[in-house]
């Protein structure tokens, strides 16, 4: 790669380098003139992100160099379809791949990827999406490929068939079959690979979708080059680009396809709209990545800021910490902070809660009953795991010490082993579910029976007082469910803790 400075890149951008050659690198703390008040006037705080990449909490860091090109693209207008095409070639070449283009993310990309090769660019068979009719309906997956993330193929209709051997796929390969979607391992590797899947695909004719959101791009692309036909990034995370950016490059008349499927054409894709900024910025990014960027020394920062953290918080006797290299779906390394709660009396959850109730408000993975949590470090500004340091050495030197006992619970006011209907009123419609419960003292086990799917309960009983906990297998994620309430004869009512998609209520009467 060419050795280009960023500064190099800023004097390339004309106008844009005259306006910013004085701006902070991509590696400083945001400058004096950028201000939380765009947030805070509306009264949202912002964190220091220990998070890394999770869209819930921003993503990444956009380059400064993105920002500035974003900023730019938003002064002018210019067709989409010509940009992509100049974009596509400009792609092609840096990435030395036959052609890509920028979506609204990962997921997006992964939609469009669908749609292409399903309908492929007939105008037709694009509007008749998402009626399959006719059309090829089953996409084939290796188990161990079916993610939360899998949605976003679910959602033009097909089928999902799950794969766990090379003589399952061979077998599942059939008329029907529109594509294979595999997980993206360049950070690790499955019982069945792409190595293992591509040369069967290729001998059906079958395209092989490769999602690799989380990675960074190495190019010559070593999911292309073991045979996978196209592959899917998310713009937002360690190639830093737009946050609502991604890209899908691969065979040329599937990207284009692709293409043809998504906005501001009118067929499937349309309400996953890319603009002209992002996809510039997104250009941008890559151009950043192919021109010099050194994500070594990120790596070597990153480490550098670790063992600080390190330094300063194990100096509170039970505190431990572990450096961790990069694994699948998270290409940089990670610090896990761990304790004895013999010595720190405190849970994960409750250090994640001071930590975002405090000053400055730090963003964590500290969650739960347990005693350890990951720092991911790619959105940290630098010199802000300083402070991160300084309020954990400051939550842990107070916390209290020695394990805390939790009070006994009281006996159970009547047994509720059995079976119970639930009805579950969310803030738009209501769904009926069953509990088949066994309790034993404060013990309660059982299984959850939701709408559409079924999985393991547990939990307990305390005098009037319930807990119930259950995880639904659905597709490529769990559904957690946490149920609490009060008992009072045979019904059980209270409300209902849905994880990311909210709160609901609940009512149980014992089955008669």
């Amino acid at each position: 790669m060419n050795a280009l400075s960023r500064r190099d890149l800023f004097r390339t951008g004309g106008a844009m380098a005259a306006g910013l050659a004085s701006a902070a690198s991509a590696d400083s703390a945001p400058s004096v003139a950028s201000s939380p008040e765009v947030y805070t006037r509306i009264g949202v705080r912002p964190f220091i992100n220990c998070t890394a990449t999770l869209t819930i909490n921003g993503g990444s860091q956009m380059l400064d160099e993105v920002i500035a090109t974003v900023e730019q693209a938003s002064h002018y207008h210019v067709n989409l379809d010509e940009l992509m095409e100049k974009v596509g070639d400009c792609l092609a070449g840096l990435l030395q791949v036959e052609w890509g283009i920028v979506t609204s993310g990962a997921a997006a990309a992964l939609v469009h990827a669908t749609a292409g090769c399903i309908a492929g660019a007939d105008p037709e068979k694009m509007q008749r999406l998402p009626n399959l009719a006719g059309l090829k309906d089953e996409v084939i997956m290796p188990r161990e490929s079916r993610v939360v993330y899998d949605h976003a193929v679910r959602t033009l209709g097909v089928k999902i068939v799950e794969v766990n051997s090379p003589a399952e796929l061979r077998a599942a390969i059939g008329s029907h079959t529109a594509m294979i979607e595999v997980l993206g391992n360049y950070f690790g590797s499955a019982r069945l690979d792409l190595k293992d899947v591509a040369p069967i695909a290729r001998q059906a004719g079958i395209p092989v979708l490769v999602d690799a959101a989380a990675d960074y791009l190495v190019v010559p692309n070593p999911y292309l080059a073991l045979g996978a036909d196209l592959v899917a990034y998310s713009g937002g995370k360690v190639i830093r680009g737009p946050q609502n950016a991604g890209l899908l490059i691969g065979r040329r008349d599937l990207v284009r396809a692709a293409w043809a499927n998504s906005a501001p054409h009118h067929a499937f894709g349309r309400g996953l709209k890319v603009g002209k900024e992002q996809v510039v910025g997104m250009l941008r990014a890559v151009e950043v990545w192919r021109s010099g960027r050194d994500l070594e020394a990120d790596f070597r920062q990153w480490k550098s800021w670790y063992a600080e953290i390190s330094g300063e918080i194990a100096r509170v006797a039970g505190v431990v910490t572990e450096v961790h290299g990069p694994v699948r779906g998270g290409p940089f390394p990670t610090l896990n902070v761990s304790w004895d709660p013999a010595k720190i009396g405190l849970t994960a959850g409750e250090v994640g809660r001071m930590l975002l109730d405090g000053e400055p408000r730090i963003m964590s993975h500290a969650e739960g009953e347990g005693h350890a949590f990951l720092i991911r470090p790619v959105a940290m500004h630098p010199g802000e795991h300083k402070q991160v340091a300084r309020r954990l050495y400051e939550i842990f030197s107070a916390a209290p010490r020695g394990a805390r006992q939790k009070p006994r619970p009281g006996p159970p006011v009547q047994d509720i082993s059995g079976v119970w209907e639930v009805e579950v009123a969310y803030e738009v419609g209501q769904s009926q579910h069953k509990f088949f419960l066994n309790a034993s003292g404060n013990r309660v086990t059982g299984s959850h029976q939701g709408w559409a799917f079924q999985g393991d309960l547990a939990g307990d009983i305390d005098g009037d007082r319930v807990e119930l906990r259950s995880s639904l297998p659905a597709g490529g994620t769990h559904l957690s469910y946490t149920f609490r309430g009060s008992l009072q004869g045979e019904e059980i009512a209270g409300g209902v803790d849905l994880g990311e998609y909210g709160r609901a209520k609940w009512r149980a009467h014992r089955h008669a």
